[in-house]
């Protein structure tokens, strides 16, 4: 019952409270991003699975340039996240605008996170159970590694969720991922600016 029915409501629910709380943090980082992303854009769009495969466009805050090298080629993403763009991610306010998703029923406030289209064919069949629930915000993977820890494991985390949903369980993911923010954990991989793709094996 909570997962068909109750949960979708009090994700229309609470993210209406969030961002009418959050909105004057919303307008600040806006106009932050306006100034420092060189004419990039201050969002950052991306076609998305969702529940069941369905693609999506999915709604970011944009923490990079699209500064290129005189071949017309994109610089490293190290290279093109701007310092506000760091603590925009290491604080995870690039994360909010996904708030729209929510209200628009692509995705849930929990669950498992949406990665590129690209990776369906590569998941296994137990993988892509992954997209049996709406993809989240935050969900059990991202308070348990995030991008700390391997594609395998992720999986295994999502699927797990899948499998356990409940409310009491997306009371504590949604704990756990405050403490994760606050303590600013597991964003990136150890030398790495963004995570490493997944390829079907990593």
């Amino acid at each position: 019952m909570y997962a068909c029915r109750f949960k979708r409501y009090l994700d229309i629910i609470i993210s209406l409270i969030v961002i009418l709380l959050i909105s004057p943090l919303l307008l600040v980082t806006m106009t932050c991003l306006y100034f420092v992303n060189k004419n990039a854009g201050i969002f950052f769009f991306q076609q998305r699975p969702g529940k069941n495969g369905k693609i999506f466009k999915v709604i970011k805050f944009k923490t990079m340039t699209d500064d290129r090298d005189p071949d017309g080629n994109l610089l490293p993403d190290e290279e093109r996240l701007t310092q506000i763009g760091k603590f925009v991610r290491a604080s995870s306010i690039d994360e909010l605008p996904q708030l729209i998703n929510v209200l628009k029923g692509d995705m849930s406030l929990i669950g498992p996170r949406p990665l590129l289209p690209q990776y369906l064919p590569l998941y296994s069949k137990g993988q892509a159970r992954r997209h049996e629930v709406r993809p989240g915000i935050t969900g059990w993977a991202q308070v348990n590694g995030r991008n700390a820890i391997s594609w395998t494991k992720k999986f295994e985390l999502d699927v797990w969720y899948v499998d356990h949903c409940s409310f009491l369980l997306d009371l504590k993911i949604i704990y756990l991922t405050l403490v994760k923010v606050f303590c600013r954990s597991d964003i990136n991989k150890e030398g790495c600016a963004t995570t490493v793709p997944f390829n079907g094996h990593n």
